[in-house]
């Protein structure tokens, strides 16, 4: 998480240190959980300096400090640099961030691309002018459970079928809450050997109703293997929209927010319900 201080009363008393600690404080008391924080210029600077300190640490990076304290570290500990950009650098010989940063911009895009290695270059020097994000829309809205044994969709199918409803339910809930609707319905199962599937199927209709989203769940269970145990179960709703948006626009369709269940209702004795 980001926090521009810039423009923040008192937010430069000791280089950002006394708002840092009543963040902290902040979390410990609503949360009970201790965290690092990280005060520099920028991002990417940001990172890299609430890694120093942990756990429930303060670290502050000045552009002075660049070169004493970023420059000894590895490549991978800046932000963006996977295994396989690490991996091309430490052939060419260059390990440490300072090394990256001793190689000319030229030599980087010839070697990385024109935008990767010129991002490479600006990184290594600690520029960032990428903007702190205060509000974006979500993407997609799930709920998922673990299962305290394993279960199987024959011998548990009351129990799953129950766990299934539930879910459908509070994504339904959450998705009503903040005034969104969807048309992309996934399922999430987890085997007792830990092997992860995924399905979805996106329709025509957006919908934040529970009994449509459980009838759709349902056809997405239809496509894997049914015959193994379970450890998870989880349902996500995506390809997200406002529902006041598409009401206004008259889109919202028959089940949308204000189909005949409602935003959050429940699935009767009587639905047809596929599996579980």
């Amino acid at each position: 998480m980001y926090i521009d201080f810039t423009a923040v009363p008192g937010g430069q008393r000791e280089g950002g240190r006394v708002l840092a600690r009543l963040i902290q404080r902040g979390i410990l008391d609503a949360t009970g959980l201790s965290c690092s924080i990280g005060v520099a210029p920028n991002k990417l600077l940001a990172k890299m300096a609430s890694e120093f300190q942990k756990p429930g640490g303060i670290s502050i990076i000045h552009e002075s400090d660049l070169q004493r304290l970023i420059w000894p570290l590895p490549c991978r500990k800046i932000n963006g640099i996977g295994p396989k950009t690490d991996e091309k650098l430490q052939a060419l010989g260059i390990h440490t961030i300072g090394e990256l940063a001793a190689q000319p911009c030229q030599a980087l895009i010839e070697r990385f691309g024109p935008s990767h290695g010129a991002w490479l270059h600006e990184a290594a020097w600690g520029r960032d002018d990428s903007p702190v994000v205060t509000h974006s829309e979500p993407v997609s809205m799930s709920r998922e459970t673990t299962f305290e044994r394993d279960l199987h969709a024959v011998h548990d199918k009351a129990e799953l079928g129950a766990i299934l409803t539930r879910l459908c339910q509070q994504v339904a809930a959450d998705l009503s809450a903040k005034g969104y609707v969807g048309r992309t319905i996934g399922i999430k199962l987890r085997y007792d050997d830990f092997q992860s599937v995924t399905r979805e199927l996106t329709v025509e209709q957006y919908s934040a109703d529970a009994r449509e989203i459980r009838r759709l769940a349902g056809r997405c269970l239809k496509r894997v293997d049914l015959t193994r145990r379970l450890r998870l179960l989880g349902v996500r709703v995506g390809h997200l929209a406002r529902a006041d948006e598409l009401a206004s626009a008259g889109t919202a369709g028959p089940a949308g927010p204000a189909g005949p269940a409602g935003p959050a209702g429940a699935p009767k004795a009587g639905d047809s319900l596929s599996l579980f």
